[in-house]
């Protein structure tokens, strides 16, 4: 049981409170009045759907011994000290950070944000960090997992009480390097404060999360505040950029004249760039100039995409000061992130090649398909959807998309959550039309190019194009990735993509081995 005295944690930050603090020990803190025991610090925070100022009395009924609340809180008597402060969802991942030892400060710590690519970065920087004799702790998408511990993510990035508790089990586990996810929405909600960065990646930007962030604009300015806020003076700034014009451009840009950054550009014609790259299903081969060596890497990810994912993750070792072998053993081995190009197969049994994707963006689907479309022999079939209460812009985008690359498109639920599934299907299915695409029955099912079904149910869509999926096809799964459920109206079921395509490969190709 830590405890820790409070006079101890507010030392230096600006706050105002009439009682005197200097004899209360607090034995936790939290956010959530549920998780209130005897002894807590309750700090109320103002979230998008529910305001912790409005649950001061239960906090302070199950034993809270003080509370933090904004200083244009109405004043309440309590009969428990109040300590008054600017912000309090800035302030509590600091007081977080302060009652477990200040943990990120005792470990090199990493942040990769971005669009689309955090996780598979996240995975290779940790085989990286592991080659070099490093001992990694990550805090991802997927997972939250340090040597001898795993445990299922809730969220990208947890609150910032439970960052901390996080962080200070990695600690006391010997880990060397945090390797952390950070998304917009952790940002945007100041649940990384209290952590100073040693080295920040930036993967990529395109539209995603506009429901909560508005517009690009200010998505793009919430992904920048990882680099303006949290980066240490001097730290590391690792950037993918195709250029002036694009989002990363504008980022090395904006930081350069702001800070004092160490930053290394990755990309076409940038500081570490690659060149004589062979892409295929098996894999990808490149000639990396890391800033005037030239040295040979290769590595089971598959797709053109993944280039950009392999060269940041060499600029943070290169900053890192890891050594080439050790980069090029790790990124040789490495499979990447569950869920991403995932290949499913049954072994001694030819069939379709069937790859299960995260892919859930439009940027994420065209860069998916647009590598897969050139190494694929037969037919292309792609099997997604979208998920219920985001941002319905995208949908359009993604089903012309899907009817632009594929040959057959199969569109299907995802995670509706509280949405009609078929109102989201005819949304896709919209976008699937404008971009000339044809809706047939699976009787009429040509192959010829642009046509699409629309199956609501999941499980019968991998089915079907399991099914109808000759040899020499590819079926791309995309859109929940490493994810075993989905979310509905019903709550959540189980249901895993992967299995499900390799139960039908079972059926249909695993006993004769399929027809022609």
């Amino acid at each position: 049981m830590r405890s820790r005295r409070l006079a101890d944690l507010l030392a230096g930050l600006d706050h105002q409170a009439e009682d005197d603090l200097a004899t209360l020990v607090i034995s936790s803190i939290t956010a959530d009045s549920r998780q209130v025991a005897p002894g807590s610090l309750f700090v109320a925070v103002a979230g998008a759907s529910v305001d912790g100022h409005d649950y001061l009395g239960q906090a302070v009924a199950a034993g809270a011994l003080a509370v933090v609340v904004n200083k244009r809180s109405p004043v309440v008597d309590l009969g428990v000290p109040q300590i008054r402060v600017a912000d309090t969802a800035t302030l509590i991942g600091t007081l977080a950070a302060a009652f477990y030892g200040n943990p990120a400060a005792k470990m090199t710590v990493v942040g990769i944000t971005g669009t689309n690519g955090k996780t598979t970065c996240a995975y290779l920087l940790e085989e990286v960090v592991a080659a070099a004799g490093g001992r990694p702790g990550v805090v991802g998408t997927v997972n939250f997992r340090f040597p001898g511990f795993c445990r299922p993510a809730s969220h990208t990035t947890p609150d910032a009480v439970q960052l901390h508790a996080l962080l200070a089990e990695m600690v006391s586990a010997g880990v060397t390097h945090l390797i952390m996810e950070v998304s917009s929405h952790a940002l945007q909600q100041e649940r990384v404060a209290g952590i100073h960065f040693d080295a920040v990646l930036f993967t990529n930007l395109s539209q995603d999360h506009l429901d909560f962030h508005g517009d690009m604009e200010r998505y793009f300015a919430t992904k920048k505040r990882l680099f303006s806020r949290h980066l240490k003076s001097g730290g590391l700034a690792v950037i993918v950029t195709e250029g002036s014009a694009s989002w990363g451009g504008r980022l090395v840009e904006a930081l350069r004249a702001e800070r004092e950054l160490n930053i290394i550009t990755c990309g076409p014609g940038q500081m570490i760039a690659s060149q004589d790259e062979q892409v295929s299903l098996a894999g990808i081969k490149m000639v990396v100039d890391l800033q005037g060596t030239e040295a040979m890497f290769t590595s089971p990810l598959v797709g053109a995409f993944n280039i950009r994912n392999i060269l940041g993750v060499i600029g943070v070792a290169r900053g890192l000061e890891i050594s080439v072998p050790a980069m090029q053993g790790a990124l040789a081995h490495c499979p990447g992130a569950p869920g991403r190009m995932e290949r499913v197969q049954l072994l001694g049994v030819a069939h379709p090649t069937i790859i299960v994707d995260y892919a859930h963006t439009p940027d994420a689907l065209k860069n998916v398909l647009e590598t897969i479309k050139p190494l694929t022999p037969g037919r292309l079939w792609v099997v997604f959807g979208c998920g219920g209460n985001r941002d319905r812009g995208k949908r359009p985008m993604m089903g012309a998309i899907a009817v632009h690359y594929a040959d057959v498109a199969i569109v299907t639920s995802d995670n509706p959550r509280n949405e009609e599934p078929l109102r989201i299907l005819a949304e896709i299915e919209a976008g699937m039309q404008q971009g000339g695409g044809k809706r047939v029955e699976v009787d009429f099912l040509t192959g010829q190019g642009k046509e699409y079904l629309v199956i609501e149910s999941r499980q019968q869509a991998i089915a079907c194009a399991v099914h109808l999926a000759q040899r020499n096809d590819v079926v791309l799964i995309s859109g929940k990735g490493h994810e075993d459920y989905q979310l509905t109206r019903s709550g959540k079921v189980h249901f895993d993509d992967r299995l499900a395509a390799k139960q039908e490969l079972e059926k249909v190709w695993g006993q004769a081995g399929g027809a022609a």
